[in-house]
Formats: C-alpha cells, sequence, structure tokens
C-alpha cells in the first residue's frame, strides 16, 4: 500500500490506542505522549532517534526539574522565576555540545513536557510518590518513544509487507 496510506493506518490505530492506555492503565498525560512521538520522528525515527529523542527529552526534564526546584525554594517574584527559566534553557543549549543532545528543540520538548504536566497535574517538583510530576512526564515521554517506534515499524510493514518478511 501507499506509504501516506500506510502510515495514516498505523498511526491512526496506534493514537487510538495511546489514548486508550493513557485514560485507563497508565494515566499520564497523553498530550505528552504525542509529543516525544513526535520528537522521536523529528530526531530521525529507528533505533538511533528513538534513543536520541528519550535521552533528549529526559535531560530537558532534568534541567527543568532542577530549574523548578530552585524556583520551588527561592523568592516568590515572576522576576526570580523568569531569571531561573532564562537560565534553564541556556543550559539546554550548552547540553547541545554533547553530541546525543545536539537536537536542542527535543530537549526542549521534554522541559515544556515536565512544567506542563506540573500544571496539568497540579503537582509541584516537591510532589512525592509516583505522581511526581518528573516521574509522570518520564514515564510518559518513554511511552510516547515506544510509540513512535511501533508505528514507525507498523508502517514500514504495511508500507511493504513482503519486505519485511525476507
Amino acid at each position: 500500500m501507499p506509504p501516506l496510506v500506510a502510515a495514516m493506518i498505523s498511526l491512526g490505530v496506534l493514537g487510538a490506542l495511546d489514548t486508550y492506555i493513557t485514560a485507563t492503565l497508565f494515566p499520564v498525560p497523553v498530550w505528552v505522549t504525542f509529543i516525544a512521538w513526535a520528537s522521536f520522528f523529528t530526531c530521525g525515527g529507528g533505533q538511533a532517534g528513538l534513543i536520541k529523542s528519550l535521552t533528549s527529552n529526559w535531560a530537558g526534564v532534568a534541567i527543568a526539574s532542577i530549574t523548578l526546584l530552585i524556583v520551588e525554594f527561592g523568592p516568590a517574584h515572576p522576576l526570580f522565576a523568569a531569571i531561573l527559566v532564562g537560565a534553564g534553557t541556556s543550559v539546554m543549549v550548552l547540553a547541545s555540545a554533547v553530541p546525543i543532545l545536539n537536537f536542542t528543540p527535543a530537549v526542549v520538548f521534554g522541559f515544556a513536557s515536565l512544567v506542563g504536566t506540573s500544571a496539568a497535574t497540579d503537582t509541584t517538583i516537591v510532589t512525592s510518590g509516583l505522581s511526581h510530576p518528573t516521574l509522570v512526564t518520564m514515564a510518559a515521554m518513554l511511552l510516547g518513544a515506544i510509540f513512535g517506534f511501533v508505528s514507525e515499524l507498523g508502517t514500514r510493514l504495511l508500507a511493504h509487507p513482503k519486505a519485511m518478511a525476507a
């Protein structure tokens, strides 16, 4: 079948499955899984893209976690938070010197996903337990990266079933 139709079917079916899983079995923000899924493709796909994307996303989550931790214990002033986010942004750019992290947008996806998860789940960086926004975001990004990898395989299988069998 044509590659576009194969991708439409693979991603459509898996997008529905992702939404169902995150709404029932594995309650993480579905929008974070979709960001990680897109990140997988922007990092080139395949095993290398999976590793690069997940490593970059998680680096962004780590940078955001440290940034939010400092904000949590610092002065409660928007200027302080703004300065720290600026510093976190600088660290994300600096991280691109590490070859596996050299696609800065994937690091930013992780940073933004952690901040968004914290806001959407009404948790803070000092929340304890499995609902900690860092853990939730990292788990969601892992799930999204896996869905990216599987959707790529599904697309390839549907587009070229004989090539996969060989």
